[in-house]
């Protein structure tokens, strides 16, 4: 059954999850909230669902609380970090607030992430640029489970894009998308539920659409979105998540759901942070900004639509009522979280 549970409770819960299995407070922290604040949002694919699998990779040493993220080599622009198969938020965190310091400095900065955990939503860092005044892109690569078009198994990773906007006193605009038609998260939920799945969503063995959602991952894969485009989109994140900083690629990454908890992950991501003050007056970006953003919401809109969303808008919401009246976990999720207090006795309130 679903379950509402204050923002602070369940951060405090979450973190001390992590701390059970030796995670350093401040990784604990940092992980936890970047959960949280994902399920605040109503993204429940990428929030503390995934709680449980990263605990038994902390357990079984595929993730490791004994190190930290580090610089291999930099520039002024740039900077390429060896995430040393940490918690991905954990080496997300640090590669974003690295971009953001450089940006500073310089303008634009690119941080390449590899070797690291799997990052959850790509879009919580994206938030975190936006949220200090910058433009942010951030991508990240996985273990194919995306068909190309033509196809009759996977080519690429769900390969995950965000970009976030800055606003004056109002939430970032906000995008996080897979460059599959669908997270696999989803297809996992849907078929825990007992739902049926779109025919957009999978790609059988045969390279046909398909509704059974049973068949993933094992037998079908997951359609790019947009056909042609989504397969761009995830090619480009790959290149940029692991070809340039030299990361694990494609079949080199492990799956951090189905491998011995032993065996790391080597995901891989990259972080792009854009100063908005060292090119622009801010006042003038904010006035252009909201003129364009005032345009779209005065858009005509069909009939039962009361206005044209931006991109986040609704999750920003959803954050505001959670923050206020707490947040109703469904019921797959409590069942993870159900699994993750097994793992370390932290007691959730049922």
């Amino acid at each position: 059954m679903a379950l509402r549970i204050a923002v602070e409770e369940l951060q405090r819960r979450v973190e001390a999850c992590f701390e059970s299995v030796d995670a350093r407070a401040n990784d604990a922290r940092c992980a936890a909230e970047a959960l949280v604040s994902t399920d605040a949002m109503g993204v429940f694919t990428h929030g503390t669902k995934l709680l449980a699998g990263y605990l038994k990779k902390l357990q079984g040493g595929g993730y490791r609380t004994d190190a930290e993220p580090r610089i291999e080599r930099e520039g002024p622009a740039w900077a390429v970090v060896d995430g040393a198969s940490t918690l991905g938020q954990v080496g997300g965190c640090f590669s974003m607030q690295l971009a953001m310091r450089k940006a500073k400095d310089v303008g634009v900065a690119y941080v390449g992430l590899r070797n690291t955990g799997h990052i959850g939503a790509a879009g919580y860092y994206a938030a975190m640029a936006a949220r200090e005044g910058f433009l942010a892109l951030v991508t990240g690569n996985d273990i194919p489970s995306v068909a190309a078009p033509g196809s009759r198994g996977p080519v690429l990773g769900s390969n995950p894009m965000a970009y976030g906007v800055p606003r004056l006193h109002a939430d970032p605009i906000l995008l996080d998308m897979a460059t599959a038609a669908v997270a696999g998260g989803k297809v996992y939920a849907a078929h825990q539920r007992g739902e049926p799945i779109p025919p957009t969503w999978l790609i059988d063995a045969a390279g046909q659409p398909t509704t059974d959602g049973g068949l993933y991952p094992a037998q079908a894969s997951l359609a790019p979105m947009a056909g042609h485009k989504g397969y761009g989109l995830g090619l480009w994140c790959e290149v940029l998540s692991a070809v340039l900083p030299g990361g694990h690629m494609t079949w080199q990454v492990g799956s951090w759901i189905f491998d011995e908890p032993s065996r790391p992950s080597w995901h891989n991501a990259s972080f792009l942070a854009i100063d908005v003050d060292a090119m622009a007056p801010r006042h003038e970006f904010d006035q252009r900004l909201n003129h364009l953003i005032e345009e779209i919401h005065a858009a005509p809109t069909a009939q039962g639509v009361e206005r044209v969303l931006l991109p986040g808008e609704r999750e920003w919401s959803n954050y505001r009522q959670a923050r206020e009246h707490g947040i109703l976990l469904p019921a797959d999720v409590v069942q993870k979280l159900r699994e993750a207090s097994e793992l370390t006795g932290v007691q959730f309130p049922w």
